[in-house]
């Protein structure tokens, strides 16, 4: 969605259930139902690994499915949001959720923050503090490759729903987020980001699910500055 996207910080607190959660993220769909392909032991971490060294940049527009575990004798509960989606490498990044509810999660490479109109609130915390071991550090802030498996334990997924599969686990423990699993679609002309799955600790999952992906579009980091409205309740953290 910092634990928060899309990074627990990436979840739009309300479709999430807490500014700061991370259920997303932020990071962050609809669940991919296959039957696993055979398993390609490359593919997954090397679609990965093309993608952060040649997507520099990224716009998208999103739908975000987060489903909470089933109480005894009752169904699951799911909610669903929509948005878009736009990363500057390293450390700018910007998910705006559009439906049902408005909220905003921009880092401008220093700062995370989280913006929800309807109560007209600010929340500002260090990217540092917040970054670390979520669903953002996998597809938009890191550099290249290495300092991903600094913070990450790759490994390869079947392929399956025609993507090519890699689950990022965070080395660190004491976060929010069990497991980040990203798949990529080959175009022929590189790998895109095409779905996001978040678990967290407390077994809520999120599954975004990203269209429309322009690759290194021409973002400047004035894109990614973000100014609290006027009357805006700001809280730092």
């Amino acid at each position: 969605m910092i634990h928060s996207l899309p990074f627990p910080a990436l979840a739009a607190r309300r479709p999430l259930g807490g500014a700061f959660r991370a259920a997303s993220a932020a990071f962050l769909a609809v669940f991919a139902i296959a039957a696993s392909a055979q398993v390609n032991t490359a593919n997954g971490l090397e679609s990965l690994e093309a993608f952060v060294k040649n997507t520099k940049s990224g716009r998208a527009v999103f739908t975000q499915v987060v489903t909470s575990p089933a109480r005894e004798g009752q169904t699951a509960k799911t909610k669903t949001s929509s948005g878009s989606f736009e990363f500057l490498r390293p450390n700018r990044f910007k998910f705006v959720y559009k439906k049902p509810f408005e909220q905003s999660i921009v880092s401008d490479g220093q700062t995370l923050w989280l913006h929800d109109v309807d109560l007209n609130q600010v929340t500002a915390r260090k990217l540092t503090q917040v970054l670390g071991g979520t669903p953002a550090a996998v597809i938009a802030a890191a550099a290249d490759i290495k300092a991903l498996q600094a913070d990450f334990t790759l490994v390869p997924q079947p392929d399956r729903a025609g993507l090519e599969w890699v689950q990022a686990s965070p080395r660190t423990r004491d976060g929010q987020v069990q497991s980040i699993t990203v798949g990529f679609r080959n175009t022929g002309k590189g790998s895109e980001l095409a779905v996001l799955e978040i678990l967290d600790s407390f077994g809520q999952r999120s599954v975004m699910t990203f269209t429309q992906f322009e690759v290194n579009p021409a973002l400047g980091a004035s894109v990614f500055e973000f100014k609290p409205p006027a009357g805006a309740d700001v809280i730092r953290q």
